[in-house]
């Protein structure tokens, strides 16, 4: 995904760019900076993504449109920015001002630390004039237009098909598969369309995405990869994983490491990924949703979506980004939300069978087993669990916990496993930056 940095300032270049520079892994193929409207502005980007980019740049602004509900853009005004964010916040977007007060922005906080040390999350869905935040999108339930289940399952799968499409602009298009409904619902839509689908996935061996994505990949017919991969291969990644993702929320960082490797597998054969992200907080794949009363379900799924801006597509984000690829999250697309949320609450839990709409739409298209496949987080899948947490109660002791888990800023590390990831995240990004933007995943999404 491209990257996109600015100063509200002239004669900012040489920032610019080093900004830019620490994104080039955002977009290898061009660079651009510039000045206008007395600023500073500039943006990286990536082969496929280059026909966006030059609109933007023709009308003397940075942005990138990689699909619907995946773009960012920054309008250069009178010395000033307008920034906006797509309406989940599928492309990310940070702000903060330098020491003489000029807004500054960048797609990635490293890129924002070398102009300032106070960092903010553009809220997606909103447009920011360095004064005041402006909503152009609100995300909400119903109302509900149709309830024959039959049909909200073919009209489901007509969404999910045009969103996938609106993304194919060649064959050198791939798909992450775990072997889970969501990511291989993606695959078998996707598959009718190409000549031949690359599917990747990633884990330790005999974990159980591997057998499930093997058994996708056999009957949808697609060319599939995999990574098979070690204790070492999870503790040696883990820095970069990190250093890319910009997070030390345990469970993020935990499902980033094999979506990390699985990312820089597909490298190697795509240069564009649909990934299944966003299927569990549309057509509530938790367990714990089961317990939530019918009436109250819609709300808390809203609230799941409003979420996944700084913790699940971050993740997609930042693994795809770190390798140079483009990630299209297919149900973030706003057609697909839209009708979800229309889509009546007992539909989604029934028979206490989660996500029962979304396997209702796909019957025919997967196998069996995999089409009524419970949910397991990424983590879980890939046959990591607990040996990462199990690493990190051997190195940290008792007192070092206790002594270190209450960090700058009010936040509290919950665990071992997750001071050892703050540890290397401190190493990256210093100790005394604005942690304010970061996301932490809810405890209520572990079950």
């Amino acid at each position: 995904m491209a990257g996109i940095a600015g100063i509200a300032a002239k004669g900012a270049g040489e920032k610019v760019a080093g900004m830019l520079g620490r994104m080039r892994h955002r977009g290898k193929t061009g660079l651009a900076v510039f000045e206008n409207e007395g600023t500073t502005l500039g943006i990286v980007w990536n082969d496929a993504e280059i026909e966006t980019v030059k609109n933007y740049l023709a009308a003397g602004n940075v942005g990138y449109d990689n699909g619907p509900g995946h773009y960012s853009r920054v309008t250069p005004e009178k010395g000033k920015f307008i920034l906006c964010r797509d309406e989940l916040g599928v492309a990310p977007l940070y702000y903060g001002r330098d020491l003489a007060g000029n807004l500054c922005f960048a797609s990635e906080i490293k890129a924002l630390l070398l102009a300032t040390n106070e960092i903010k999350e553009l809220s997606p869905g909103h447009f920011f004039d360095g004064t005041s935040l402006k909503s152009f999108f609100s995300l909400k339930a119903g109302p509900h237009t149709d309830e024959n289940p039959e049909r909200l399952a073919q009209h489901l799968k007509e969404r999910l098909d045009n969103a996938v499409t609106d993304c194919i602009n060649s064959e050198n298009i791939g798909s992450w598969l775990s072997g889970g409904l969501d990511s291989s619902a993606i695959c078998a839509i996707a598959a009718r369309h190409l000549r031949q689908l690359k599917t990747f996935t990633a884990g330790l061996k005999d974990a159980p995405d591997l057998e499930f994505a093997r058994e996708v990949a056999g009957f949808i017919k697609s060319e599939h990869h995999e990574a098979i991969v070690t204790l070492d291969d999870l503790l040696s990644a883990l820095p970069e994983v990190i250093y890319y993702l910009e997070s030390f929320d345990a469970l993020l960082v935990r499902s980033s490491i094999t979506n990390f490797l699985v990312a820089k597998l597909a490298s190697g054969y795509v240069q564009e990924v649909f990934s299944g992200e966003g299927g569990d907080e549309l057509f509530a794949g938790y367990g714990y949703l089961k317990s939530i009363p019918s009436a109250q379900l819609e709300d808390e799924l809203v609230k799941l979506t409003r979420s996944l801006h700084n913790t699940a597509l971050q993740r997609v984000d930042r693994c795809a980004s770190a390798h140079g690829i483009i990630a299209h999250a297919i149900f973030t697309d706003p057609d697909v939300v839209k009708f979800a949320f229309t889509i009546p609450s007992r539909y989604k839990i029934y028979n206490n069978i989660e996500k029962w709409i979304l396997r209702k739409a796909l019957e025919g298209s997967l196998p069996e087993r995999v089409l009524m496949r419970p949910k397991m987080k990424f983590w879980e899948g890939a046959g990591i669990k607990e040996l990462i947490s199990g690493y990190a109660d051997k190195i940290i002791s008792d007192s070092e916990f206790m002594n270190e888990r209450n960090i700058h800023g009010g936040f509290i590390v919950n665990t071992k496993e997750e001071l050892h990831y703050y540890r290397i995240f401190r190493d990256h990004f210093g100790s005394d930056i604005d942690l304010s933007f970061m996301g932490r995943t809810p405890e209520s999404r572990v079950v």
